[in-house]
Parts: structure tokens; sequence; C-alpha cells
């Protein structure tokens, strides 16, 4: 940028220059006033003085040292500065140096152990999960209401039912005010024919420690902040303690974005851990004190398993939509829709009927003003606020339980028993049919029909991950062997274009023309077991070949 030009107008500069000189005048008025002295010139020795001459060399030996003292401070000062400088110097160059010792020393440890462990990485969040799960006596299965099958991992159930010591599995079914009220109770007699069942409704609008309230400030205190079932599961719990005779250690599990975190915070009365609409918020392992008797641990989402279908991976993956491709979130609303009603989605959204996922992302973009330049529905925002609203407590969706109940191999009749020993069933029972009765549902028309995939695989030990990444591994070796045995077959089509072009050399010679074309079947032979070998041979080239066996030259010159 050019500076801005000084140029004043004639108007305004003889402006300042007048009240320039009425304030030397008015400074001159009050020096006048005040009376002012001016300072008496040094009258010097007066010549008719006695011993004029020495005092005058005494004045002028006071000169030389007053010099001399000024140049001896300015060169300590110089001194010093060096000193200075020099010290800066080493300093710098001492952490230079400590710096790429740092780097060596972390080079030769990343050599050693390929990579640090990275709080973000799959290996870091089985590690942190398995912990809680051995460190805990009792584990909380979360799940959410929409879809409790969905949120169910086998995995995770049967690490828990054959790790013997009296470790028990509990079933805590969160976010029951969006589903309908009749469905929860479907859901509730399923799922306690196997394990002991908590109906579950967490406070969302927590306080946080250091918060506090401003005096004119208004906060929605709806049912929002309220929470049902935590008296319920805090008795479990205590009577579950009361028979071990000890305190007690509770792991909370489960997929993301189920309410993990939210259940701990609703049960302590205090916004003790972080909480997000973010997948993977919770990286370790927090444990928080309930009372004296029962401490919560936090653990992180258990990471579903790559091998499972489309909706399980949009729904219950960990990866973040932010981080995700724009591919992955695209098939996993696909998925997701494929999975609902259509009408209801178009009356749930509010949008008139589309032929595909695409038309559907373009319709909702446009209506919500998510638009890049030029008027361009954004279709992968929008994809992922889609996302964001299925997993989060926005849309009020449910599934239908199975007709028939078919437990799974690693839940045998006893292991039944011992996980519902200990437990007051019928108490359960009656706390959640009254927190069924205390709580407001959505209405059947307004919560919409979704189609649950099953149960969802998760990975919970390291192992799996090591086995996964080399067998990644070997498909990479298998593909680069494959591309190198390609590039062996195009050699072999070089040499056959060679072999050719040395056949319409030799046909060109005129004299030489009928005795070639007798010779000439015994190399397209040889051309047609090439060709045979190497499955890499262009059609064109073949064609051409052909058609070079089925001419005569002897018809030319007869």
């Amino acid at each position: 940028l050019k500076k801005a030009s000084k140029r004043l107008t004639c108007h305004k500069r003889y402006k300042i220059q007048k009240k320039i000189r009425e304030h030397h005048r008015k400074v001159r008025k009050e020096a006048k006033k005040r009376g002012r002295k001016k300072p008496k010139k040094d009258p010097g020795v007066p010549s008719a003085a006695p011993f004029r001459e020495e005092l005058l060399r005494e004045a002028e030996q006071r000169k030389q040292r007053l010099e001399e003292l000024k140049q001896k401070q300015k060169l300590n000062r110089q001194k010093e500065h060096e000193k200075k400088r020099k010290l800066e110097a080493k300093k710098n160059a001492a952490k230079i140096k400590e710096k790429a010792g740092e780097k060596e020393s972390s080079g030769k440890s990343k050599a050693k152990t390929n990579k640090l462990p990275d709080k973000n990485s799959k290996k870091s969040f089985c590690r942190e999960l398995r912990k809680v799960i051995d460190a805990s006596d009792v584990v909380l299965e979360v799940l959410d209401a929409r879809d409790p099958m969905g949120c169910r991992c086998p995995q995770l159930e049967q690490a828990v039912t054959c790790s013997g010591g009296n470790k028990k599995l509990l079933l805590v079914l969160n976010k029951i005010d969006l589903v309908p009220k009749e469905n929860l109770e479907k859901w509730l007699n399923y799922l306690k024919k196997e394990f002991p069942t908590v109906a579950f409704k967490s406070a969302t609008l927590m306080k946080d420690k250091t918060m506090f309230r401003k005096r004119h400030a208004r906060v929605d205190l709806s049912r929002t902040t309220e929470c049902f079932g935590s008296k319920c599961l805090l008795k479990l719990l205590h009577e579950h303690g009361k028979t071990q005779n000890k305190a007690i250690q509770v792991g909370i599990v489960g997929f993301p974005n189920v309410g993990k975190s939210s259940i701990i915070n609703s049960l302590k009365g205090v916004r003790a851990c972080n909480v997000g609409l973010t997948r993977g918020v919770t990286k370790s392992m927090q444990i928080v004190h309930i009372d004296k008797q029962t401490k919560m641990l936090d653990s992180p989402s258990i990471i579903a398993d790559p091998s499972n279908n489309a909706l399980a991976l949009a729904l219950r993956s960990i990866i973040d939509t932010e981080e995700s491709g724009s591919a992955d979130v695209l098939e996993g609303v696909d998925a997701i829709l494929n999975h609902c009603s259509k009408q209801q989605v178009m009356m749930h959204y509010s949008i008139p009927d589309f032929r595909n996922t695409e038309e559907f992302l373009t319709l909702l973009a446009q209506k919500r003003g998510m638009l890049k330049k030029g008027g361009v529905p954004d279709i992968e925002n929008i994809a992922k606020v889609l996302l964001c609203d299925w997993t989060g407590a926005k849309i009020s969706y449910h599934s239908q339980p199975p007709e028939s109940q078919r437990q799974p191999p690693y839940l045998t009749e006893d292991k039944i028993a011992e996980m519902q020993e200990c437990f007051n069933l019928k108490n359960v029972e009656d706390e959640n049919n009254a927190t069924v009765q205390a709580l407001k549902f959505p209405s059947p028309a307004n919560s919409i029909i979704f189609q649950s995939a099953g149960m969802t695989n998760g990975t919970i030990g390291e192992n799996t991950l090591i086995e996964e990444a080399s067998e990644w591994e070997d498909l990479e070796k298998s593909k680069e062997g494959e591309e190198d045995d390609d590039e062996d077959f195009a050699e072999t089509d070089d040499d056959q274009d060679d072999v050719e072009e040395e056949e319409e050399m030799d046909v060109q010679e005129v004299n030489q023309k009928a005795k070639l074309g007798k010779r000439q079947t015994s190399p397209t032979n040889s051309e047609k077991q090439i060709a045979e070998h190497s499955n890499s041979l262009s059609f064109s080239l073949d064609k051409t070949a052909d058609e070079d066996d089925a001419y005569d030259f002897n018809t030319d010159y007869v």
C-alpha cells in the first residue's frame, strides 16, 4: 500500500500557521510576566587577577579529566555490550545443539519403536478401552434407544462374560426421550431377557465447575436439563457394592455418540467429562468419583470393524465426519436413506420427492441455504451435517426389536443367570416403569421408522488391528507383483512388434515374394503361441496379424 500524502489545503495550512504564531505569542507574554532571566555567561578570570595563568591551567586540566572519564565510560559500556552479545551467541549455539541432539535421539527412538503412540490412533483407543474393561467390576454397555441392536458389540459382550472374576455386564438404554413409548417398552422387554437393562435419559445442559451464573442472564431450564433413570442405576450399583463388601469400579463403554460421558455427568450432577457432537471426544480413561462406594471409569469409544456394512460404519464409526472423505460420507447418507421410509423422510425435512441421494442432498442444501459460489449447493457439508444430526440427539427415529429371541452363541442360560444374580430385577423393572411414566415421548407419527442392520462388530484387542495392517501390506505387495508381471508382458508385446516389422521388410523385396508367401505360415503360428502365452496383447495387433496370414502373395503374380 502507498503512504498517505502529506499535502494539505491552503486554508488548513494557513490555519495551522496562525495557531502556531498565537501559541508563540502567548508563551512570550507568560515569560515576560514571570520575568525570565537569561543565563549569565562565565566572565572568566580577569586579566588583573593574581595567579591567573595557574587558574587557567587548572581549568584546562579539569576539562581533560572530564573528557578522559567520558571516554573510559564509553569503552566500559562497549565492553559490557560485547560480553552480553558473546553470552547470547553461546546460549543460542547451545540451544541449537540441544535441538539437534533431541531430533537425533527422537529419530533413533523412532527407528527402534517405529512410531510413538498417538492419542488419536486406533491402537491407543483399543489399549485404553482394554484398561477400562480389565479394571472395572461392573461394565455398563450404553445403547442408543433409537437403534439398540446396532449399538451392541458382540466382541465386547463376549470379552466381559467370558472374563470371569465375578464381572457383571449391564445394558443402559440412553436417549429414551427420542423414541415412542410403545417401542421403548418392547425393547426393554426384549433386552431384559439377556442382561439387566436400565432405561436412562441423561441431562444435556450441565453446569461446569468453573461456570458462574450472571444476575440478569436467562437460562432455559426446560426438560432437557432433567435426568431420568439415575436413581435406578445408582441403586443397582450400590446393591452390587454391598454384596462385594468393597468400593466398586464401574466402566462405561459403547460406540461413539451413544452418551457415555453424559451419563457420568448426570450421575455426578456436574460436568466432569467433556461432551461434544464430534466423535471420539474421550481419548483416554478418565476416573470420576461419584461417592465413596462407586468410581466411574469413562472410556474411549469402541472402534467399528471395517468389515461392517455401510450403515454401521456411517452411524458407529469413530472417524470424525470432518476428517473423512466425501465419498464415505455420501455412502453413509445413502445407506441411512435406504434403511428409512422415504415418505417419512420427506415429511420430516419437508422436501419434495427425490430420485436418489444426490438429489435429496441438493434439495436440502437449497432449503437450508448451504450454497457455494454461484449458488451451487454444498453437498459435502450438508451430508456431514445430516450425519451429525442422525448420530446426535436431533432426529427422532426408532427400530423394531427382532420377532424371535435368538441369543448369540456366547450367551448360554448359565451365563445369563450369572449376569443377573446379585441384582433385584423386580426393583429394576418398577424403576423403569416409573421413568417411562414420568417422561414425555414423541408420537409414533413424528418418529421415522428405521430398519436396523443388526449387531455391529468392533475391535477391542490390539492384535486384530495388527493382523489387519499385515493383511493390507500383503495386498499391496501382491498388487506390486501384478504390476511387474504386466511390465514383462508389455516387453513380450514389443518383441512381437519387432518380429512383424522385420517380416514386412522382407515382404517388400520383389524377387522373393513368392517364396516368402509359402513361408509366411510358420512365423504366424509362433506369433499365436506368444499371444496365447501373454494375455495383455491388444486386439488390434492380433487382427492385423490374422489378416496378413490370410493374404496370399502368389495371387498377385500368377
